[in-house]
């Protein structure tokens, strides 16, 4: 395609490609993303590009491979428009029978069909699925729309018509006060106010600017940036164009971790396509505006999420983080001013140039307006992708989108925000994800990871790996922080391993405070969170694993033993057979029995066990 020198050219090439789909019938959009990549996604693709190609539909029938879908419990999913039609656990076997039952008859396959588990019945459509329809995907939804190696797609389906405005008849202080108007601010964790910070950042002396955008997720359970970069990278480019346009910058970074390759290969694609359009680079579609972005890897450090942390990354340095007596709107990289944001705060921007600020601001609450992507996991039925308005409460999130706990547990806590948030139990579910509520509570809403544990789960070894993490992530750059997690872990590791004392409780407390309110950069400060939360709402948790040396949800192995009772055991020896310690005797059809001297406690009998016979005392 040749290189676009105005809004009008761009206006008229979307034309083109919307005239060349007009023939398209029926639209296939499967799930390229990770997770349903792990389920083989890839081989189902290829079916259908087989199938399609010796049915003759190349033309009539468009395959298009998508992003994260945000279901990725049942993957690899699928929908067909028209008809809004909902495939799960798709294989390539099922190729044939889509295309000739579905496509060209327009017959349902029904064990493709989502099962909803309450009644039982099979869902037709998308929006029909309980998942999806508590939902409010507006960045997710987008994702299905286009494939996030072609450009033409994002152009096809309105792409970069946000941009346009922005460099025609919007000044750089009326992007910015449509932003602050917006009320959107920072998903990546601390939740800044976006329009306050590139207020600060145009205001900022000096004709040298840049603008960043923080893909370096580091949150175990985390991955809502991966999918959007990944899905739909030249959102996240409009984004920053625009946001260079309103601030001053001509040159931007996406710095984004070397563990998501798949985001790394899209993103660059991206910025190629773009800047071989003119979308990217000198008078950006025959304006006065230029700008240029750069792809940045990270080398998976969890600090270089901080801003000081990763702007020393991209120089070249060692990826420590440095103190904010002088912002980094004003003191950033290259000690230029310079605007940082997440890869989902970039992605909102366009719609809220594009459809103003009311619209944006209409959802949410006071304080926290718009949606947020929520990465559902642990012991819950439905993993994935969520999108929701703010506002909306722990519990309609973990039993209306996650459908509750998984092998009929009950649902003990959720922890939101990464190691830098905290646990809240199922008393405070019906808190709203509120940027302040939830920091009020003990917790955050954080880059949005939202890990659900079940009565399974020992909260006092949910702190520990939480403390265990931070401790081999910590740079150790400042002494509250490269000590005092070490002190907290040692403590931590002593009550889960029958040596703590009650003093030891108000000592976590007392270190913990200090840290968060010493420590050098705010991954520093909001460390000791999951234990001061647990210690806050399951405290007498602490207290058994001290005063009665017992850990209530059987997981700390210095304070369990495994037995099995005779009456429940009938003696078929799956147990027997699972234990490579061979821990276990018994005679077939007699009681079991397990030897505490030899038994490692790794729980593959108790998981192997049909009968309920391997208890924990």
């Amino acid at each position: 395609m040749p290189r676009l020198n105005s809004h009008r050219e761009l206006e008229h090439l979307r034309e083109q490609i919307r005239e060349q789909r007009e023939n398209i019938t029926t639209t296939i959009m499967l799930c390229g993303g990770p997770g349903c990549q792990a389920s083989q996604s890839q081989t189902v693709v290829e079916a259908f590009r087989e199938e399609l190609s010796q049915q003759g539909l190349d033309s009539s029938v468009r395959l298009r491979v998508t992003g994260c879908q945000g279901f990725c419990e049942q993957g690899p999913v699928m929908v067909i428009e028209p008809g809004n039609i909902f495939y799960c656990k798709v294989s390539p076997e099922d190729a044939f029978e889509i295309v000739h039952q579905t496509v060209i008859k327009g017959e349902l396959i029904e064990r493709l069909l989502y099962e909803d588990p309450v009644s039982g019945e099979r869902v037709k459509t998308e929006s029909e699925v309980p998942f999806y329809r508590a939902q409010n995907q507006q960045i997710l939804s987008q994702n299905r729309l286009v494939d996030p190696l072609s450009i033409e797609d994002y152009i096809a389906a309105g792409g970069y018509s946000a941009l346009v405005r922005a460099l025609n008849g919007v000044s750089p202080e009326s992007i910015i006060g449509e932003i602050k108007a917006s009320g959107l601010r920072g998903r990546g964790g601390g939740g800044f106010p976006t329009g306050r910070k590139w207020a600060e950042c145009s205001e900022a002396p000096g004709d040298e600017k840049y603008v960043i955008c923080n893909a370096d997720e580091g949150d175990p359970g985390a991955y809502m940036d991966r999918a959007v970069l990944e899905g739909n990278p030249h959102l996240v480019l409009e984004g920053m164009m625009i946001g260079a346009r309103a601030v001053g910058a001509q040159k931007g970074y996406i710095y984004v971790r070397n563990e998501y390759p798949l985001a790394v290969k899209h993103s660059r694609i991206a910025v190629d396509q773009a800047r071989e359009l003119g979308l990217l680079g000198d008078n950006i579609l025959g304006s006065s505006f230029s700008f240029d972005v750069a792809i940045a890897r990270g080398g998976g450090a969890f600090v270089c999420g901080e801003s000081t942390a990763l702007m020393a990354s991209i120089e070249g340095k060692v990826g420590e983080p440095r103190a904010k007596d002088v912002h980094t709107v004003v003191d950033g990289l290259f000690h230029k001013p310079t605007v940082l944001n997440n890869v989902e705060t970039w992605a909102n921007v366009p719609s809220i140039i594009s459809n103003g600020s009311s619209s944006f601001a209409s959802i949410g609450t006071e304080s926290s307006k718009g949606t947020k992507i929520l990465a559902l996991t642990g012991r819950i039925k439905n993993t994935g992708l969520v999108e929701v308005p703010m506002g909306t409460s722990i519990r309609e999130v973990v039993f209306d989108i996650g459908g509750g706990g998984i092998n009929g547990n009950s649902i003990k806590a959720v922890q939101t925000g990464g190691p830098s948030g905290g646990c809240l139990p199922v008393e405070k579910f019906d808190l709203p994800l509120d940027f302040d509520v939830l920091s009020e509570a003990g917790s955050m809403i954080g880059s949005g990871g939202m890990v659900v544990m079940d009565e399974a789960s020992c909260m006092v070894d949910v702190a520990k790996y939480f403390l265990t993490f931070l401790q081999d992530e910590s740079c150790g750059n400042c002494l509250p922080c490269r000590v005092g997690i070490d002190r907290m872990l040692e403590m931590i590791t002593d009550i889960t391993e029958g040596r703590g004392t009650p003093g030891q409780l108000d000592l976590l407390a007392e270190l913990g405070e200090t840290i968060s309110e010493t420590a050098l950069c705010g991954l520093g400060k909001t460390a000791p969170n999951p234990v001061l939360s647990t210690l806050r709402y399951f405290r007498s948790e602490y207290e058994a694993h001290i005063n009665e040396n017992k850990c209530p949800a059987g997981v700390c192995k210095a304070l369990i033993t495994y037995s099995i009772d005779p009456d429940r055991c009938n003696g078929c020896g799956v147990c027997l057979k699972g234990c490579v310690y061979q821990a276990i005797t018994g005679e077939k059809k007699q009681p079991h029995v397990i030897d505490v001297q030899l038994c490692q406690k790794c729980g593959i009998c108790r998981s192997e066990c049909k009968f309920d016979a391997i208890q924990v005392v």
